[in-house]
């Protein structure tokens, strides 16, 4: 169906959000099957939610403590019987069905998601649908976890049965907090165990309104639950006796300070971290199409990606002629309002991170790279003054040792530098202590085969980038984290395996 310009604009009126949306306002803890505000939360524990697009506080919002934590937890326990003695099929069922809900809230979820990350709204939509797809992927393998079956000596056999580890912990990040929500929730529900998730403090809101997609899809109460707050929230979760296993994905420091606490009572972990991601484009490549690439794997959510190809190596033949376009086409860009269909930069996700992607341009400067366009923050009209706009930056002489080349901005800031050979490019490609993606644009396809068996990272791309189709694994090597998201290998993560073997003759026993 086709729908005329004023339907449209009729169709995106009945889904603004704003802060007086029930979304914002009502209780932004989930536990029980119920949006609840934490009983013993201090006002000095309180923390602002702000609006990136317009820089406005939207309310304020209170921590949990651990005496909530404590009951959320407890709630997640004892709904943890009942949902892994249901049948893997019933399990899956619920979580279809959590899918299909998801698809028809769609555009409300997503303009929630634009009020929370400032991305545009045509970015949003995708990330919810892909959201569904990943549930409803998760609900289709949940009947087939199995253990597998062995023939021993004299008749007597062995099996292992794959068993949830109990109540998981769960803490995202602010770039996809739906997705975060999903990836970590989908597959640990389908394999029995039940879990509590922190949001970000800076996008609280789209995983309260996955627990009510949930509760509403049949899912029992407890097993999803969601606790707001700040590090001393995040502590509390990967700290606490009754999480059996946590799964965190944000920064490398944060990400250590969580498998450090979970050292302890030896809690299973699983982390998807920062990263520093090469990008090599030959000169044999299709070039329109490697200037695309560069720009999906650099500018995608305002270049808040952690598999972003921010080192884009590009071979000299061709550096000018890709530059040209690649200048052309980002100066092109429409930077602006996220609910605006056109929109295709929206806002910083905050203040800090505003200052702290502009610093690195100058850090750059300082140490001799070129700004070939960009790297600036962009004055907005009332009422998007108060929000942070930066335009892409593109960045060139660059050098492998620089700051900007060496760490993670997670910003709109990509770094250019040319090569010679194959064997330098990779070479240096590898030479980061991350290891989360890498890409490759050739016609060549022997060379992109040979190119991706050396690179040192989780996820590649070959003639394309930042795309994350469900079933594809997704993690990385190195310092890039442990385990794997959105794959069948994930539900590895998630279970353990038990082994029974039966005797089926008299013991054999030297005494």
């Amino acid at each position: 169906m086709r729908l005329c310009s004023s339907c449209l604009r009729q169709f995106v009126r009945c889904y603004s959000v704003n802060a007086l949306t029930p979304a914002v306002q009502q209780p932004l803890n989930f536990v029980n099957g119920h949006r609840v505000n934490p009983e013993s939360a201090k006002k000095s524990q309180e923390f602002d939610l702000l609006s990136p697009a317009t820089g406005e506080i939207l309310r304020h919002v209170p921590s949990t403590g651990s005496h909530d934590l404590d009951k959320t937890i407890d709630s997640a326990r004892e709904a943890f019987p009942g949902w892994r003695r249901l049948p893997g099929f019933e399990r899956g069922q619920v979580l279809k069905k959590a899918a299909d809900i998801l698809r028809r809230r769609l555009e409300e979820v997503a303009r929630v998601e634009v009020l929370d990350t400032g991305k545009p709204i045509w970015e949003a939509r995708f990330d919810i649908a892909a959201c569904a797809d990943s549930i409803e992927y998760y609900g289709g393998l949940a009947a087939n976890i199995s253990g597998n079956f062995s023939q021993v000596a004299n008749g007597s056999f062995a099996y292992t049965i794959r068993e949830p580890y109990g109540v998981v912990g769960g803490i995202g990040a602010w770039n996809y907090p739906l997705q975060m929500a999903s990836w970590k929730s989908a597959p640990a529900l389908a394999c029995g165990n039940t879990i509590v998730f922190k949001p970000s403090p800076l996008t609280p809101l789209t995983a309260v309104m996955l627990g009510e997609v949930y509760k509403e899809a049949g899912l029992l109460d407890g097993c999803y639950s969601v606790v707001q707050g700040h590090t001393e929230t995040g502590q509390l979760l990967s700290n606490h006796s009754n999480i059996a296993k946590m799964s965190f994905t944000g920064s490398v420091e944060t990400g250590s300070r969580i498998m450090a606490s979970c050292a302890k009572d030896i809690k299973k972990v699983t982390l998807e971290l920062g990263g520093k991601s090469p990008l090599i484009i030959f000169g044999d490549c299709d070039i329109d199409n490697a200037v695309k690439g560069a720009m999906l794997a650099n500018f995608l959510t305002q270049g808040q990606v952690c598999s972003n190809g921010t080192r884009v190596f590009v071979e000299k033949k061709i550096v000018r002629q890709f530059l040209e376009k690649l200048v052309t086409k980002t100066r092109n860009m429409k930077i602006g309002d996220p609910n605006d269909e056109k929109t295709t930069i929206g806002a910083t996700i905050s203040r800090e991170q505003a200052e702290k992607t502009l610093g690195y341009v100058d850090i750059a400067r300082k140490e001799g790279a070129t700004v070939l366009c960009g790297g600036e923050r962009v004055s907005m009209e009332p009422p998007l003054s108060g929000g942070y706009y930066l335009s892409p930056c593109i960045l060139t002489d660059c050098t492998d040792n620089m700051t900007v080349v060496r760490e993670e901005i997670f910003g709109c800031v990509m770094s250019v530098m040319t090569f010679d050979t194959e064997e330098e490019v990779i070479k240096r490609a590898n030479d980061t202590h991350f290891g989360l993606a890498g890409g490759v644009f050739t016609k060549d396809l022997q060379r992109a085969h040979r190119v991706a068996s050396e690179l040192e990272a989780g996820s590649l791309y070959i003639n394309n980038y930042n795309v994350y189709p469900v079933g594809v694994p997704f993690g990385g090597f190195k310092m890039s984290g442990i385990g794997r998201e959105n794959g069948p290998e994930t539900l590895d993560y998630y279970s353990q395996i038990k082994s029974v073997y039966v005797e089926m003759g008299d013991v054999d026993a030297p005494f």
